[in-house]
């Protein structure tokens, strides 16, 4: 027997009396004393501290990753000595992180045990044969994966927010943490990006909500469970979920298995947000659910076309809950995928009592997250984009969102798949498709070194004909960018790492152009 509907949403099997939903603004979201719910640590009041536990000395392993680096972050905020190494310490997280006070090193040499921190944090870069971890097991010291350490000594006794989902983590956290921030929450946060009305990616305050982008990449070499299963969220949002991750799941059904172990950590009182219109969601439900869900996409949350035009740049969107308009949100971001990323945060927010109209509103002041359609700079009437699109479905999207920006004008897409998922070629096949609406696409595929192919990009990206060219000399497509350019086009960069620096290169190359022109 499936999930059941209600009047207020969706009962899961197993879902207590208590958690009802309540009206759109309710404190709380509900009709209950929400002290039966929900006992915070009472880290409230000015003279109060975010992390009221005897300091310790902690030593990370892997802390220039995004997600580790954000995690030292918090733990210098809440007044812990915090050192750290990785492979390679460069800028901008090693600048950032020794601003915090946080002391760096190179490698992984066993001498650093001469520390003698009182814990060693472990990214999940790290796994067996590492020289630091090998003699770490040798001596017998303490250690602990990076999500474990967050769930226990940040996490713990906070009303935790969490958004997993393949694509639109980052965003939606981002969102969601803004909605609390404009509602007067001053929520903590760690997101996997810097959301631009913050300038920073990770924040520890004295309130009792915290907004987390819960990844479902592995813990730690000792525990591959995702690491999302360490956060015990009251409320989750589900955004999608299709298969990614090829290095480590096997299949769509096991990343299905992993997502139900989040579901089965929200208690009974907490709240499921949901894309209503995954299959992929509706079979992790199935499974089994102990919470409130609501449904967006279809179902309780939903957007439509605004009724009145969008200013010009800007989109509109109208936001249901049931059959009632709950306002228009005028904004700077493009894209279906955008739409339901905010409605996801509108609901989510709705949880811990922010009212709808109030979310909609804050959304216009929403500024976007670095490297999602971020405008790097214009050259000679070009504008150059930069964006994290790594799997077909968010490339997809993404080259969508920009055709619904700029309309006719060309569209330049230059493009390097060196995710995990994409290197193993997986999902080759499907990058045609996912770049037709691009006018002309360039790739690159790094010909040695840890972000080389293991196969052949000119090959996949053929269906495409003579629009799509791919390079192996990141120069020469930096050449061929710049010739083919002309003024009105936009250039989207697309990759989740540094692509070696292209965006700068192809703006520079494009002002020389046209300085000899």
């Amino acid at each position: 027997m499936g999930p059941r509907r209600t009047r207020r949403g969706t009962k899961c099997r197993g879902a207590p009396p208590l958690a009802v939903a309540g009206r759109p603004g309710e404190p709380y979201a509900s009709g209950y004393n929400q002290n039966l719910l929900f006992e915070p640590r009472g880290v409230t009041g000015a003279a109060s501290t975010p992390f009221p536990e005897a300091s310790m000395h902690i030593h990370i392993l892997g802390i220039c990753g995004t997600f580790m680096g954000g995690l030292a972050v918090l733990a210098r905020q809440a007044g812990h000595r915090v050192t750290g190494c990785d492979a390679n310490v460069y800028p901008p997280m090693s600048t950032q992180l020794e601003a915090q006070g946080i002391d760096l090193i190179e490698g992984f040499d066993p001498e650093q045990l001469a520390l003698e921190p009182d814990l060693f944090v472990i990214g999940n870069v790290v796994s067996r044969g590492n020289p630091l971890m090998e003699a770490i097991l040798n001596r017998n010291l303490p250690y602990v994966s990076g999500p474990q350490w967050l769930g226990e000594h940040v996490l713990n006794g906070k009303w935790t927010l969490a958004v997993a989902g393949t694509h639109g983590k980052t965003t939606t956290t981002s969102m969601l943490a803004w909605l609390l921030e404009d509602a007067g929450y001053n929520p903590g946060f760690l997101v996997g990006g810097v959301p631009q009305n913050f300038g920073i990616s990770a924040r520890l305050t004295e309130s009792d909500f915290f907004v987390i982008e819960a990844d479902e990449y592995d813990t730690a070499f000792f525990d591959k469970r995702s690491k999302f299963v360490h956060y015990r969220p009251r409320t989750a949002i589900l955004n999608n979920l299709e298969y990614d991750h090829a290095d480590i799941f096997p299949d769509l059904a096991a990343i299905e298995t992993q997502f139900h172990h989040l579901v089965r950590t929200v208690p009974g009182q907490g709240r499921v947000v949901v894309n209503g219109v995954e299959p992929a969601l509706a079979r992790v439900l199935e499974r089994g659910c102990w919470s409130e869900v609501e449904q967006f996409g279809v179902g309780d949350w939903r957007e439509g076309d605004a009724r009145t035009p969008a200013p010009a740049g800007k989109d509109a969107f109208d936001v249901y809950f049931g059959d009632t308009l709950q306002g228009t949100v005028v904004w700077d971001l493009q894209g279906t995928h955008n739409r339901m990323n905010a409605i996801a945060a509108i609901a989510a927010a709705r949880h811990v009592g922010v009212p709808p109209a109030q979310a909609i509103e804050s959304l216009g002041r929403f500024a976007n997250v670095k490297r999602r359609m971020e405008v790097r700079g214009v050259a000679n009437g070009v504008t150059v984009y930069d964006d994290f699109a790594h799997h077909p479905t968010a490339i997809q999207t993404t080259v969508d969102g920009l055709r619904r920006r700029v309309g006719n004008a060309r569209i330049l897409a230059v493009l390097e798949p060196r995710s995990n998922t994409m290197k193993l070629g997986v999902m080759a096949a499907q990058l045609p498709a996912s770049l037709e609406d691009a006018d002309l696409v360039f790739g690159y595929g790094a010909p040695s070194g840890k972000d080389a192919l293991g196969w052949n990009l000119g090959e996949a990206l053929a269906p495409l004909g003579d629009k799509a060219r791919a390079f192996d000399d990141l120069g020469a497509l930096v050449q061929a960018v710049q010739a083919a350019a002309r003024p009105g086009d936009h250039v989207l960069v697309m990759s989740n790492g540094g692509f070696g620096g292209v965006h700068q290169k192809l703006l520079d190359a494009i002002r020389a152009a046209g300085a000899h022109a």
